[in-house]
């Protein structure tokens, strides 16, 4: 089982890459952008093929390494 995790900076703090990547774009032009907010996406191959099983495991791990949860937000996608 494949699993995609997304983190994002939380509503509320601060993204000076974000700002830096929207004053970017607005130099370049695309002035229809009004935000940007960056994050990264961490892919993961699983052994298990039980989904429960594979989102808790998943859940652990970004509790316990991929995300800071004091700062960012997390969502978790499953492909079997």
């Amino acid at each position: 089982m494949k699993a995609k995790v997304h983190v994002t900076l939380k509503r509320g703090v601060l993204d000076p890459q974000g700002k830096a990547i929207a004053h970017a774009l607005h130099t370049l032009g695309f002035d229809g952008v009004e935000d940007v907010r960056a994050g990264k996406v961490i892919e993961l191959q699983l052994k298990s093929t039980d989904e429960a099983t594979a989102r808790q495991e998943v859940e652990a791990m970004c509790n316990k390494l991929l995300a800071n949860t004091v700062i960012e937000d997390y969502a978790i996608e499953l492909v079997a």
